[in-house]
């Protein structure tokens, strides 16, 4: 079971996000992350989508995706050169004994903190699922008060784009 990223355009309304939801959840395919946010154009939104599926259950997904009046464009940034982030907030218990250490494996990973109390720190983690998930397997699972993360969202190299 191949992940796929799909990136979806997606008229600005109403009803469009569950619409989309509804399709997976009527046919049983999981949705691993989903993201939405307004484009540049405020009739549309851009929606990005993980999944796992075979080659034949991501075809029908887009064909059946393609179906939906809402949708306007969408493509597979599985099939070509893409760039991946997630955003990854972290929020770790610390004591004067563990700052350091804690501190220097945020700064092996190229987090930032942006939180500081006497006992705890909230750290912010950029980068694919895998550098995430990487992250916080190196961090004390003990430690770890909260974790809240994004999702995947995506974008194709180069000059092709998902645009009308």
């Amino acid at each position: 079971m191949m992940r796929h990223i799909i990136s979806i355009l997606i008229e600005n309304e109403s009803g469009a996000l569950s619409r989309v939801a509804g399709l997976f959840s009527a046919r049983g395919y999981n949705i691993e992350s989903l993201t939405v946010a307004p484009t540049e154009d405020p009739s549309l939104s851009r929606m990005t989508l993980v999944t796992r599926g075979s080659e034949d259950i991501i075809a029908q997904i887009t064909k059946q995706l393609n179906k939906l009046i809402d949708v306007v464009k969408l493509i597979d940034l599985a099939d070509s050169p893409h760039i991946e982030r997630e955003l990854m907030m972290v929020k770790i218990k610390t004591t004067e004994q563990t700052r350091n250490d804690i501190r220097s494996v945020v700064d092996i990973f190229r987090g930032r903190i942006l939180d500081v109390t006497p006992s705890s720190y909230v750290v912010e983690m950029t980068g694919s699922s895998e550098k995430l998930d990487a992250f916080t397997a190196a961090i004390n699972h003990d430690t770890i008060i909260e974790v809240v993360r994004s999702g995947a969202t995506g974008i194709s190299r180069g000059e092709k784009g998902l645009h009308l």
